[in-house]
């Protein structure tokens, strides 16, 4: 099982013949990535888009470039890129994430399989248990799941969560409480989703919740709770009720804790990587290969 970011990058390389289509990367943090992610990773970086504004910038050295000018041409040329099966995961570059989407869930065009897309972010966690990734789901796709959407947020996470060698992850649904409240849509979601794994409806997987995240993620304080679900305190995804509440935390654990993070977004024919532009190269690397490790 897969514990660190180091133990992503050493999956990633025994990968072979993984392609990665970047759409737009007209920034020089961007072509960096790509440029890493190739000596790193062996991967192979196609750059979709305007070339004079890829071959002026040093690091697009040695990267095979595809003629698009304007972003909507890279977009369109990327997704026939991809479904010609000529890329295995595509990679936002310049281009907004919300025209990425739109295009990527067009019906003619996209990369739609009938799947709710959400996006799945891991971080490096060291507990006093031990080192592990952590998942957060979903911050950048999915703005309120109803509990139908929060059943399929659960089975991407899972899904990734095999990817990376877990082969069966602790589930945590976060609320502000361990306990069930009516007045709290989230703590009843909760509920319901425990019991749905525990009748086999949500596969290859542990859930347990309404879980507040100390009780998700320490062992100290579920046992101060008292709470003995073998998720309490050793969650490995964790599911939040909102996209505000998934993104803060995946930003705040950036910002406060400085963590490194990792995103793809699991549904559709390939995975889909659409990392902040404030993202650094090295959080762009790491994004792909998770990629890699999620390419069919």
């Amino acid at each position: 099982m897969i514990t660190s970011f180091e133990e992503l990058r050493a999956a990633a390389r025994s990968r072979t013949g993984c392609r990665v289509v970047f759409v737009a990367p007209h920034s020089s943090e961007i072509l960096r990535a790509a440029r890493q992610a190739t000596a790193d990773l062996g991967v192979e970086c196609i750059l979709v888009g305007d070339p004079r504004t890829i071959q002026a910038d040093h690091a697009a050295d040695g990267l095979r470039v595809v003629e698009a000018p304007t972003q909507h041409e890279a977009l369109v040329t990327a997704l026939a890129l991809i479904n010609a099966g000529t890329g295995d995961v595509l990679m936002k570059g310049s281009v907004d994430t919300s025209t990425l989407m739109k295009a990527v869930l067009d019906e003619s065009t996209g990369l739609r399989t009938g799947r709710v897309l959400s996006d799945v972010v891991a971080l490096e966690y060291s507990g006093s248990s031990g080192k592990r990734l952590v998942m957060i789901t979903d911050g950048g796709v999915v703005t309120t799941p109803d509990l139908k959407t929060k059943k399929e947020l659960i089975i991407n996470a899972v899904e990734v969560a095999h990817a990376l060698g877990n082969p069966m992850p602790k589930v945590a649904i976060l609320s502000a409480t361990e306990f069930v409240n009516p007045s709290l849509q989230s703590t009843m979601d909760a509920a319901v989703l425990s019991k749905m794994c525990e009748r086999g409806q949500i596969p290859g997987c542990l859930v347990d919740g309404p879980l507040a995240l100390d009780n998700a993620l320490s062992p100290e304080a579920a046992a101060e709770k008292k709470l003995t679900s073998p998720v309490a305190g050793n969650a490995d995804i964790l599911v939040a009720h909102t996209i505000e509440v998934a993104n803060s935390l995946a930003k705040g654990a950036t910002y406060f804790a400085g963590l490194m993070l990792a995103h793809v977004i699991v549904g559709a024919k390939v995975p889909v990587i659409i990392s902040s532009r404030a993202d650094k190269s090295e959080a762009r690397v790491l994004s792909v290969g998770m990629g890699m490790l999620m390419k069919r």
